[in-house]
């Protein structure tokens, strides 16, 4: 009977175990199946390069100290990730704790709204050299197109920074751990952004993101420090404002002085195409308005055909990449840039070359004609008086918003 009494035991113990495992494998593949349905969108980013020695942070510098940065979104969501950078770094980065929080007056916050970040469940986290992180997914009440600020606590930071240079908005750095110091007074000011990358939200199925990709021209030079009024921020604002559209975010990936397929500041759009469009969360639609630095790179009037064919080839190759992953691709046409600094006659040439195939010969899924629409007049080569910042090249305030204007909404449908 002790016998029987004892099998009996370890037959039950053994049916809980295999119960209890069963059940843990159900919670397991349920939270899967969570996680996977989860719509990640991506609602702002910034592209990444190594940060110029005359962009770097300004003292008491990054390490051991903190730095507010502030961000516009575009759309909102009530769980957040946030996106890190030490891509361009030879060292660790260390930030040692990190939060968010409602701005009131840059760089003051909200400290009611203020949310710490985890990196797998730990305050803080040390990024290894050429690595990106996530932080952990969270609840935070974002609104549509609300500025954020994000305050890092760095350890010890890498000597060559991941950043991007053209923020066109103020950050704020203050000795020491000033983390949870919602007034930040006093401290030192630059407007140049450091580590962060990206933030994703968790929207509805019918949500999207649009890329931007470009140059300056998208990064926004000219336009107002602290305003937001880069095109692609003109064209947020305009999504945001219609029904049919409020659910769609938009992402500058510009960088100043880029080119597509060699030389420039930071790395080429076909080098960083993977990166910048391709691993963005929720993207349904590239906009590409890149190749005036190519262009101006030419020097000799026998090499403009060349390098017009290179950019349409490029084109093609960015194009086939992103319907490869269903992203539709709209192409802009090149804007005028007689009187400028690149202008030459064979320059011209080129970008009458590039512009004609963006036109009528690409795989471009739509054109959006920024050249039409900033022109002096129907087929001036040279850019509207009042809608330059005086060097015939980068549009100013105006021209930002007379391209953030022109884009049809309905091609977001």
């Amino acid at each position: 009977m002790k016998k029987i009494y004892v099998m009996r035991i370890l037959f039950l113990s053994l049916f809980i175990l295999v119960l209890g495992c069963k059940s843990n494998q159900t919670a397991t593949a349920e939270e899967t199946q969570k996680a996977s349905a989860q719509n990640w969108i991506g609602t702002w980013a910034t592209a990444q390069q190594l940060v110029e020695p005359n962009n770097m942070p300004p003292p008491p510098g990054l390490t051991d100290n903190t730095l507010r940065q502030i961000i516009r979104v575009s759309i909102g969501g009530k769980q957040l990730r946030l996106r890190f950078s030490n891509i361009f770094s030879d060292q660790p980065t260390v930030l040692k704790s990190v939060s968010i929080a409602n701005v009131v007056d840059a760089p003051s916050i909200d400290g009611t709204t203020q949310k710490a970040l985890t990196f797998k469940g730990n305050s803080g986290i040390t990024i290894s050299p050429e690595q990106e992180v996530f932080s952990d997914a969270f609840d935070f009440a974002l609104q549509p197109g609300q500025l954020l600020a994000i305050t890092i606590h760095y350890g010890t930071a890498s000597q060559k920074i991941s950043g991007h240079p053209g923020s066109r908005t103020t950050s704020y750095i203050l000795e020491g751990d000033n983390l949870n110091n919602a007034a930040f007074s006093g401290a030192v000011k630059t407007d140049h952004w450091y580590s962060i990358m990206g933030v994703d939200v968790i929207a509805p199925k019918k949500s999207a993101s649009i890329v931007c990709l470009g140059n300056s021209i998208t990064d926004g030079r000219s336009s107002g420090t602290n305003k937001q009024n880069r095109w692609t921020d003109i064209l947020s604002a305009r999504l945001l404002a219609n029904k049919n559209t409020e659910h769609i975010g938009v992402l500058n990936l510009g960088i100043g002085g880029n080119c597509v397929v060699r030389g420039g500041l930071g790395p080429t759009a076909l080098n960083r195409f993977d990166r910048d469009v391709l691993s963005q969360a929720g993207t349904k639609w590239l906009i590409l308005l890149e190749g005036v630095n190519d262009i101006g790179g030419i020097k000799r009037a026998e090499d403009a055909p060349i390098r017009a064919q290179e950019l349409i080839d490029a084109y093609k190759m960015m194009i086939d990449k992103a319907h490869a992953k269903g992203i539709k691709v709209y192409g802009c046409t090149i804007l005028p840039f007689q009187k400028s600094f690149y202008d030459a006659p064979y320059r011209q040439e080129a970008r009458d070359i590039v512009n004609a195939w963006i036109r009528t010969n690409s795989g471009f899924d739509a054109v959006i004609d920024f050249d039409k629409a900033m022109a002096s007049e129907p087929g001036s080569r040279t850019i509207l008086s009042n809608m330059h910042d005086g060097d015939f090249l980068h549009p100013n305030e105006l021209g930002y918003k007379r391209m953030g204007e022109t884009i049809d909404l309905g091609l977001f449908k």
